[in-house]
């Protein structure tokens, strides 16, 4: 994959992530919250919860597009982390984070 094409997918994965960051988190209704009422606080707190894990994960995601530019900027974009031999350039276009061959990564 030439590396025009490799930044152009790392940058939409880039902005698909900060862009899904900046969504999660607690949407303030206005309304004062009836703390009186156990239901309404599990329920946010299930909530802030849930949010906080798919944060986790984003950032997970966000940190990976950041070791494929650092890559690309090596002239190892494309190459598995793990072998040396190069990624399948379909691979890269569905996962262009990819680190490992399609078959490495099913080990």
């Amino acid at each position: 994959m030439d590396a025009e094409r490799a930044r152009e997918l790392l940058t939409a994965e880039r902005e698909r992530i900060e862009r899904a960051l900046r969504r999660l988190g607690h949407q303030d209704t206005g309304e004062p919250a009836d703390e009186d009422d156990p239901g309404n606080l599990a329920s946010e707190l299930y909530q802030d919860e849930l949010d906080e894990g798919l944060a986790d994960d984003l950032r997970e995601e966000l940190a990976a597009v950041e070791r494929a530019e650092a890559r690309l900027a090596a002239g190892t974009f494309g190459l598995s982390v793990e072998s040396g031999q190069p990624i399948p350039d379909e691979r890269l276009e569905a996962v262009p984070t990819a680190e490992r061959t399609a078959e490495e990564e099913a080990r």
